[in-house]
């Protein structure tokens, strides 16, 4: 498991940078204006900010780049990391410094020289999200990560203000963590392990075991385990935070392996369904932050762990299976087994916990990538306070999210021939009758979104705040909603 760097915040002393051993980061105004700190490093290296402000090199760099003179005559560091910040840093500016210094900052301490810029707990934030690597299963030495000392003129305030983020970082990590692990290592048992160990945060965490859902009627969830050695499992994970209100609910899918069962899935690619329990990851590394940061909130996130596999007692096409809620499903396709797992789970939340929101997430479509590609999630709800409360959380997070249409229209799509709703509308609207086939399992008063994060969870090129593979998209703007929205004042 893999745990972010934490800066830490101390008052500006100039004689300290001279003997500092490390890197070394100043900042730079896009008409060259430096700050005091700055002042002695250029001093220090004998002007040599002067001419690097002077020079095309500087007038090229965008906002937020970073420029690196190795090697600083005059002092103890072995680089000095220019950034050109204009003086009115807004947020993005500062997560994307902070981002370019993250990939920046391997090989050794890190010395920021901020003195009073603005939003530097922003940028401390993205310089920490960006540090992260997924080196668990390499030989090689994992990239040292070396302490990151902030010099700032309020660094008491400067500590407490990023004490959430701190918390955020860390399930941000965790998601990110749990979706990069192979599924040899993060086998069912062994994801509700990890979720298990989240009650030494002060989390209750309930496992329901295959005999418990049995009793439940949860026909619909178990169906898609049967082909598994691994044991299916339901995952809740409580944090009571708030008064006595009752809490709101994050579900999410765990498939953490989903080889299409009998209607197996083409070999080319399918190594990348180990991130199929992405819904889950988010779920728990959401709960995790809440823990951490100690929100005002009562919030309970559910997960359902399972593994599609294909043998002799694997679920077949043309199967019709019973749902904890007593509708009856036909089985088009076992490679549209998340919506079977979280049938059950959502209508466990709402008898169990009578939540008074509840978000589902899921790895749960192709066509949403065919839709909305890398950039954004699919997002469906039956409210529109709800909707829009989460649109701008997620925007406010550069977390792309866009909402899709749900209609009765669609409806026509899923219906069966021998049972009440089958699970396979086929290609068309594909992630829309996906949602609308979870929404037959959301009762009418609650309100409720739909998240489908199959394009977002794991990317191959690097975003502005992760390199490629899991980016724990979704526990920031999951977060912020929560913070905004459901915790006392």
């Amino acid at each position: 498991m893999n745990s972010p760097v934490k800066p830490s915040f101390i008052e500006t002393n100039l004689d300290e940078i001279a003997s500092f051993e490390g890197k070394v980061v100043v900042f730079m105004s896009p008409s060259g204006q430096i700050g005091l700190s700055a002042r002695r490093v250029n001093k220090l290296m004998k002007r040599s900010l002067t001419r690097l402000a002077e020079s095309d090199t500087f007038e090229k760099m965008p906002n937020s780049g970073c420029h690196v003179l190795s090697m600083p005559s005059g002092m103890a560091a072995t680089d000095v990391l220019v950034v050109k910040l204009p003086k009115r840093t807004t947020i993005d500016d500062a997560r994307l410094a902070g981002a370019n210094l993250g990939k920046l900052a391997a090989g050794g301490p890190l010395l920021i020289l901020a003195g009073s810029e603005r939003n530097i707990t922003e940028l401390a934030f993205g310089c920490a999200l960006r540090q992260y690597s997924f080196h668990d299963h390499k030989t090689s030495t994992a990239p040292e990560l070396g302490d990151v000392t902030i010099m700032v003129t309020q660094p008491t305030e400067m500590t407490t203000a990023y004490a959430a983020k701190a918390a955020i970082t860390e399930g941000v990590f965790f998601t990110r963590d749990l979706v990069n692990e192979p599924a040899n290592v993060l086998t069912t048992t062994e994801f509700a392990n990890r979720l298990e160990a989240l009650k030494n945060l002060g989390m209750k965490i309930t496992t329901l075991e295959e005999k418990d859902m049995e009793k439940l009627g949860m026909g619909s969830l178990l169906s898609v385990g049967q082909g598994s050695v691994s044991p299916s499992k339901i995952v809740i994970m409580e944090w009571q935070g708030g008064g006595d209100e009752q809490p709101f609910a994050l579900v999410g899918k765990g498939v953490v392996f989903d080889s299409g069962g009998i209607s197996i899935k083409p070999s080319a690619g399918m190594e990348e369904m180990t991130m199929d329990m992405g819904g889950a990851g988010v779920v728990a590394g959401v709960m995790k932050t809440l823990a951490m940061r100690k929100a005002r909130a009562n919030v309970v996130g559910l997960v359902g762990i399972v593994e599609n596999m294909p043998d002799g007692n694997a679920q077949r096409p043309g199967d019709v299976v019973t749902s904890m809620k007593g509708d009856t499903i036909e089985v088009i396709s076992t490679d549209a087994e998340g919506r079977l797992v979280l049938a059950d789970v959502l209508w466990y939340a709402q008898e169990k916990y009578k939540p008074t929101g509840m978000i589902n997430l899921a790895t749960l479509t192709g066509a949403v990538i065919v839709g909305l590609g890398h950039e954004n999630a699919g997002v469906f709800s039956n409210n529109e306070d709800l909707s829009r409360k989460f649109i701008k959380a997620a925007a406010v997070e550069r977390e792309g999210a866009w909402r899709l249409p749900l209609d009765k229209a669609y409806d026509k799509l899923i219906d069966s021939r021998i049972a009440d709703i089958k699970n396979s509308g086929g290609r068309a609207a594909g992630s829309i009758t996906a949602a609308q086939f979870l929404q037959r399992f959301v009762k009418e008063d609650m309100p409720w979104i739909h998240i489908d994060i199959a394009g977002v969870a794991l990317v191959h090129a690097e975003t502005t705040l992760a390199p490629k593979g899991a980016t724990g998209w979704g526990v920031r703007a999951l977060d912020r909603l929560i913070a905004d929205h459901y915790e006392a004042g």
